[in-house]
């Protein structure tokens, strides 16, 4: 479960290594457990990005066409090697592809890069705003509301009104099936809204459709009550 309609403004086209064969082939017969038991989650990342490398190095970009080619064919940028990635890079581009997969209803994709993603952002010196909200959506996408909840308490002793606190705060309560406890995480979202907006944090023009979903169920639930009368 994702929050709202996530952004995918970076997103790392890279949908032929998460073919099932594909994977499979990459890690041979002993299985994705085992492999991580084995190698442990930071070698297994590596391989990962290494995996990621080789596939993708030689293949072409979707999109790169132009529109007026006659031929409707031409020579195609390759796609960046995310081993030459910054550690931050990285984790966003494994971010970006388990919510693409997430977004394709391709869940067994979906879950294969997931521990990968988590553990790239395990692997940072620091995590920012952004960066423990990323986690917290990783967290939902997997069902761990509890691991969602606690990025919500991090971001909210850093920002104390931060919109995205009680946007991981009503989703993983909801997950909860504690529906009084997002109500009130969905009340402090609007009640902070507007103040929050105007300070034009960078993050929240990065995740502006996703806000603003989120602002659209926010309104629909507090109006609820009224319409029932």
């Amino acid at each position: 479960m994702c929050i709202g309609r996530i952004q995918l403004s970076t997103a790392l086209d890279i949908s032929g290594i998460a073919r099932l064969g594909t994977i499979r082939l990459a890690f041979g017969v002993i299985g994705r457990r085992t492999f991580l038991r084995t190698l442990g989650a930071g070698a297994a990342l590596g391989a990962l990005v290494t995996v990621l490398a080789l596939r993708v190095g030689g293949s072409g970009e979707r999109g790169a066409v132009p529109s007026d080619s006659p031929s409707g064919t031409a020579p195609r940028s390759p796609l960046p090697d995310i081993s030459q990635m910054s550690p931050e890079e990285r984790a966003t581009r494994l971010y970006n592809r388990v919510m693409t997969l997430h977004s394709q209803g391709k869940a067994d994709s979906a879950e294969f890069f997931l521990p990968m993603a988590l553990q790239a952002y395990a692997m940072l010196p620091a995590l920012d705003v952004d960066g423990r909200y990323h986690i917290g959506v990783l967290d939902l996408t997997g069902g761990d509301y509890a691991g969602a909840l606690a990025q919500a308490d991090s971001i909210r002793r850093a920002v104390p009104t931060h919109l995205f606190a009680s946007m991981l705060r009503a989703r993983a309560l909801e997950l909860r099936h504690d529906a009084a406890g997002a109500r009130r995480a969905y009340a402090d979202f609007l009640r902070n809204e507007a103040a929050e907006r105007a300070r034009q944090r960078p993050e929240y023009a990065e995740h502006r459709d996703n806000l603003d979903a989120f602002h659209t169920q926010a309104t629909q639930l507090a109006a609820g009550p009224a319409r029932a009368r």
